[in-house]
């Protein structure tokens, strides 16, 4: 397997050297400036135009890739939180940026990054600068951004989809195949709410699993349809009524329910635009591309010597120093370099993870309590904070989350598949095993497990359960018993946990980056120009990228609501899964889109 590899990478390693040649070219021939509706330098004065299509907001800023251009035909930068948020909060005061106008038609995200992209949208409002937003085929999050607008305007043409429906998401069992492959899934857990695993021993929905699932979607729907009612001047329930009425089909029909201020054709649109912009003809418009505006503007302060650091933990907690997921090595690593830096005053741990392994998981909590000795350490929560997530981050300093944050889910799980029946009944292979003790073959998966090996993975079970539930308690200031009634596996938005005692406040990463200022060395947190903001891990390079592209590093695993989606991650998951250890996982992970 190591030659496979090491040839492997000898033959990306050609791949890539002309690949970066190819590209080069192509630069000097235009081809890839012209991928872009906007200059990669930015005009100094126009309309800050941030087009939804082309720019997701993530949680850190992704290098950009030419070869997904080439592949797909578009490009979609991938911009930060804090570098979006900073962006808006400098054309804020910037003289050059006449207004904001926002093509929202293609949003999509955790819910979390959408939601401090809207709530800087609406500062920028309230700084005296106009936001227009302008839809075609609305969507959840797409209306969402748009109605935070001072005008939002919609085509007049029909044949638009309205996909402004309300949240779901689709739960896949898999019991009923497995049963036909033969593959007999032993799953130890604890924690009656713990779903990670359900759909490979059940062919349909807990009870746990339904009231999980529809308070987490009920709190982030109430949340948005809120912001929503709010920024339009009616109410949730006359919203939530044209919802559930299907009375949103036309766009006269948004106009008539007033959730646009006009509909206008292609031209028409282009007229109101050089109106506002105060110029006779659309020509005339400069229009400033928010990537480009973002990259220019939003700059490190390399003059200032002390420093707050942002420590990302984007995706899954896994073992090992693999580039792309939390890594347990690596991620320890990186924590223990920022608290050997002098320069680094405080530290805001951004934490957006679903979970996964115990032991990565412990590696960094160690980690972040060595930190916690020598500086403030404050917590950010991003999409989700749950399992391993919450195991790595619920002693710091501070937890800010936002309302919807995919927050708790104590409990732990370990799941191991039996294959003898598939074996044998289904490939007519005969297994047999030899080994030199009573139990050397439990792992081998050719066998059920026996009454003592159970009760062996349970007890392993109980005993990180008791351990994470003390850690929480120890934590959070709170009684274990008062910690164990509220975990039991359960996820928990972060309006809810914050008032079961979870977190402390709901908030942004820019309010925790503030608070961090603060607490520093109690200069004001609304005040980050005498600091220096320093983020950790880097991100991906190019090269990284394309070896990624290849197949040499894991693809991300997330749910995103549709059954083949789930099916592919749930066989992925079930593949990866490494028999007798233990996780501290969350099973999914919501899209607003």
């Amino acid at each position: 397997m190591k030659f496979w590899k090491t040839t492997l990478a000898v033959i990306v390693g050609v791949i890539i050297a002309s690949i970066i040649c190819s590209i080069f070219g192509l630069m000097m021939l235009g081809g890839i400036a012209s991928l872009g509706s906007t200059s990669s330098v930015p005009p100094s004065d126009g309309v800050l135009r941030i087009d939804m299509s082309a720019m997701a907001v993530t949680e850190q800023t992704k290098e950009a890739n030419p070869m997904e251009s080439l592949q797909s035909g578009a490009s979609i930068a991938q911009v930060g939180v804090w570098d979006a948020v900073q962006a808006l909060n400098i054309a804020a005061e910037d003289p050059g940026v006449k207004f904001v106008y926002i093509l929202a038609d293609g949003a999509s995200g955790g819910y979390a990054e959408l939601e401090e992209f809207r709530i800087a949208l609406d500062k920028i409002r309230s700084r005296g600068k106009a936001v227009i937003a302008y839809i075609e085929s609305p969507s959840n999050a797409s209306y969402y951004l748009a109605s935070v607008a001072d005008k939002v305007y919609m085509t007049s043409c029909e044949g638009g989809t309205n996909q402004l429906v309300g949240i779901s998401t689709q739960i896949v069992f898999l019991k009923d195949l497995l049963d036909k492959l033969g593959v007999n899934v032993q799953l130890i857990r604890h924690g009656k709410y713990k779903s990670a695993g359900e759909m490979y021993i059940r062919n349909d929905i807990s009870p746990e699993n339904r009231l999980q699932y529809e308070t987490l979607l009920g709190t982030i729907w109430n949340d948005m349809t809120t912001k929503i009612a709010t920024s339009r001047g009616i109410t949730a329930e006359q919203f939530n009524g044209y919802i559930d009425g299907l009375k949103l089909n036309s766009p006269q029909d948004f106009l008539s329910a007033g959730l646009v201020d006009g509909l206008y054709t292609r031209e028409e649109l282009q007229s109101q635009l050089a109106t506002l912009y105060m110029v006779d003809k659309f020509s005339k418009v400069k229009f400033i591309g928010s990537p480009e505006y973002a990259a220019a503007k939003v700059t490190t302060n390399y003059r200032a010597k002390e420093k707050i650091a942002i420590v990302y933990a984007d995706g899954e907690i896994i073992d090992g120093n693999d580039k792309k997921e939390v890594a347990g090595d690596r991620f320890a690593s990186i924590i223990a370099k920022v608290r050997q830096d002098s320069s680094v005053k405080a530290v805001v741990f951004r934490v957006s993870s679903p979970g996964g392994s115990v032991l990565a998981s412990e590696k960094i909590k160690n980690e972040v309590e060595l930190l916690r000795e020598c500086k403030p350490v404050i917590a950010s929560y991003g999409a989700y904070a749950a399992s391993g997530g919450y195991w790595i981050s619920n002693s710091c300093d501070k937890i800010f989350t936002d309302a919807t944050t995919l927050t708790g889910s104590i409990g732990v799980f370990s799941m191991i598949p039996e294959l003898s029946k598939t074996t044998r009944d289904i490939a007519h292979v005969n297994v047999v095993s030899v080994g030199t003790n009573a139990h050397s073959d439990m792992y081998g998966l050719m066998r059920p497990f026996d009454k003592d090996e159970l009760d062996y993975m349970q007890a392993s079970v109980e005993s990180i359960y008791e351990k994470f539930t003390n850690i929480v308690a120890e934590g959070r200031g709170l009684e274990v018993s008062y910690v164990d009634e509220i975990a039991q596996g359960r996820v928990w938005a972060g309006a809810d946990a914050l008032k079961i005692g979870l977190v402390d406040e709901i908030g942004t990463l820019e309010d925790a980056v503030q608070y961090a200022a603060q607490v520093a060395h109690g200069v004001s947190g609304s005040d980050l120009s005498s600091w220096q903001i320093v983020s950790y891990p880097k991100p991906l390079t190019l090269i990284d990228q394309i070896y990624d592209m290849v197949g040499m590093s894991k693809d991300e695993l997330v749910l995103a609501g549709t059954p083949f989606v789930g099916i592919e991650k749930a066989f992925k998951d079930f593949n990866e899964t490494k028999a007798g250890q233990v996780y501290a996982r969350m099973p999914y992970a919501i899209t607003v889109e």
